[in-house]
């Protein structure tokens, strides 16, 4: 009977551990293997507010659980971010959330990591050439580009008949594989009124087809490459007296140089102002729709993409497949990779307050109300 007591005593304390075991640790799950939560999360840059944002709120929601995280930004610098993940491998990451820099070139990094039995989930952005991406996490970014085509053709009067308006077209950075989705997505829209005469390009920076993006992507998306860029333009092709009527801006760091250079072109807000596209909802940019100096941003709430890569996180540390919505759109050349999208949805001026604010995404002080 002793020796019964004991073993019942010694069963109720192992029980009692495991059900007292924190959140992040590596528990056995009847519908798989279970994954440690020690996670390396890989930002391309605090450049820009979003990978900030993006980054900071998926360590918060990982560390409640109890999880181990290793949050790194890599300036923008691929040899950077290349040597910031196996770093993180070496010290201990099972989980890899990696937001690349230059979608084509982490492929030898993260084969790598998946001999030591990593888990690797692209955030955002696509990572291409190679079989050691297991899920993606994204919004859907060719309707990003799609619905600040419409926003356009709808301003305008497009549809309609109106025009001839003046366009300057800008596209993303050239190593961001969603850049050819954003510029993807408007291009289908807006270039049948190019062909038609309805929208001009008087610098003749207009590609002829989606697949020629490229000729005017803004390497990094810098804002004062966009400025530099959109300077360019207004001093070499509207010395005539013409005006910009409208400028296709993919997101709003491009946003905010072309901004720049109109307003230093002598361009006045709420006259002779163009109707300027963005993305990302960033705080200087809706101080910018609040100011009429930009029509709209399209807003990806990255608090919710943060907590579809913590839940599918979650399901890798209890052994169950991640959810995912999307099993054939995101092609990266080796594989079909499994796929969680979100929907953006576009905000203008009297969107900052109901949207934004009410929603706690920014706080009324941070643009100005």
């Amino acid at each position: 009977m002793k020796h019964l007591s004991t073993l019942f005593l010694a069963i109720g304390l192992a029980a009692g551990m495991s059900a007292c075991a924190p959140a992040g640790s590596n528990n056995a799950s009847e519908d798989g293997d279970a994954t440690e939560c020690n996670v390396g999360i890989s930002m391309p840059t605090r450049s820009l507010e979003r990978w900030i944002n993006d980054g900071e709120g998926l360590e918060e929601k990982l560390k409640a659980r109890g999880c181990t995280v290793d949050l790194q930004y890599a300036e923008d610098k691929t040899d950077q971010q290349i040597s910031q993940i196996q770093n993180q491998v070496a010290g201990g990451a099972k989980i890899l959330v990696v937001a690349a820099i230059d979608g084509k070139t982490l492929g030898p990094t993260l084969e790598s990591a998946k001999d030591q039995d990593v888990t690797v989930i692209a955030y955002d952005r696509l990572i291409n050439g190679t079989d050691a991406v297991d899920y993606y996490a994204t919004f859907d970014n060719y309707q990003v580009g799609q619905l600040q085509g419409e926003f356009i053709e709808e301003e305008l009067g497009l549809a309609n008949g109106e025009g001839p308006y003046n366009l300057e077209p800008f596209a993303g950075s050239p190593d961001d594989n969603n850049a050819s989705f954003f510029f993807s997505g408007a291009w289908d829209v807006l270039l049948p009124y190019v062909e038609s005469g309805q929208l001009v390009v008087p610098s003749g920076k207009s590609p002829a087809d989606n697949d020629a993006w490229t000729s005017i992507g803004i390497l990094g998306w810098k804002s004062a490459d966009a400025q530099s860029e959109m300077d360019n333009r207004l001093q070499s092709f509207y010395t005539g007296g013409d005006k910009v009527d409208v400028v296709l801006s993919p997101n709003d760091s491009l946003a905010l140089g072309i901004e720049s250079s109109l307003l230093a072109a002598g361009y006045t807000p709420g006259t002779d102002w163009p109707l300027i596209t963005g993305q990302d909802a960033d705080a200087a940019n809706i101080k910018a729709l609040l100011n009429d100096q930009q029509a709209m941003t399209v807003w990806k709430d990255t608090r919710e993409l943060g907590a579809q890569v913590d839940t599918m996180i979650a399901s890798l540390v209890a052994g169950e497949d991640p959810e995912v919505n999307d099993t054939e759109t995101y092609d990266n050349e080796v594989k079909v990779v499994p796929t969680y999208i979100l929907e953006p949805q576009v905000v203008v001026k009297d969107d900052v307050q109901g949207t934004l604010v009410d929603s706690g995404y920014v706080s009324a002080d941070e643009v100005g109300l």
